[in-house]
């Protein structure tokens, strides 16, 4: 059974939306402020963490950075819950390491289809692969490790896909539709936006191999070997 955190400080929001969860299978486990939430993500490790943005005492923005800078949390897919529609929150949200970003008010069967879809990206269906370099990067799909000229990497299980995905299909130019179809797992709701938010932090996480993955103007990206 997979659990769900739900950092939600909306009371009938955050019952509703466990409901829905404990119908579909997972677990479900509620903080209704931040302090609440990261406790809970560092002591119950939970699969996926609902984030709300907008919480008392301390944004859901803080809680991103600081899950995704603690090593026992990083690795948890985060979807950013929030009322805030305009470009520059989702693009704010996936700097901070989010996963996914939906807007209230959403459907139960949109939000269950993107916790579905951010899961499956979790899943270790790449793990027996064998380890993968290219040109100063290392990837260990089974240990979920990317070292840089032999330095960890910290990525998020996006960034990590995404990273693997080129890498796996060096020298291929990949279309951001195809990129979202095959690292986000669905046809995702907005615009492809999204794949160039997310390449511009693995770059600068990738430091000097960050060049490597190269803008395809118009279209989308590819991997080359330096």
């Amino acid at each position: 059974m997979k659990t769900i955190l739900v950092i939600e400080d909306e009371k009938d929001l955050a019952e509703l939306v466990a409901f829905n969860l404990e119908n579909e299978g997972y677990r479900a486990i509620i903080a209704v402020d931040g302090s609440a939430g990261l406790e809970a993500a560092r002591s119950d490790s939970p699969d996926l963490i609902l984030l709300d943005l907008m919480l008392p005492g301390m944004s859901g923005t803080e809680i991103c950075k600081l899950l995704k800078k603690q090593e026992k949390t990083a690795a948890i897919p985060i979807v950013m819950l929030t009322a805030k529609g305009e470009e520059i929150d989702r693009v704010v949200g996936f700097e901070v390491g989010a996963d996914d970003y939906l807007v209230k008010p959403f459907s139960t069967r949109e939000l269950l289809l993107r916790i579905k879809a951010v899961l499956r990206r979790t899943l270790p269906d790449k793990a027996a692969g064998k380890i993968i370099k290219v040109g100063a990067v290392t990837i260990d799909p089974a240990r979920h490790v990317v070292t840089v000229e032999g330095e960890e990497a910290v990525l998020t299980t996006t960034e990590f896909n995404l990273l693997l995905t080129l890498c796996e299909r060096l020298g291929r130019v990949q279309s951001r539709d195809t990129l979202l179809s095959d690292v986000w797992g669905y046809n995702y709701v907005g615009d492809t936006r999204t794949v160039d938010t997310h390449v511009t932090r693995l770059r600068t996480k990738l430091g000097v191999a960050g060049d490597m993955i190269k803008t395809i103007r118009g279209f989308g990206y590819k991997m080359e070997e330096q």
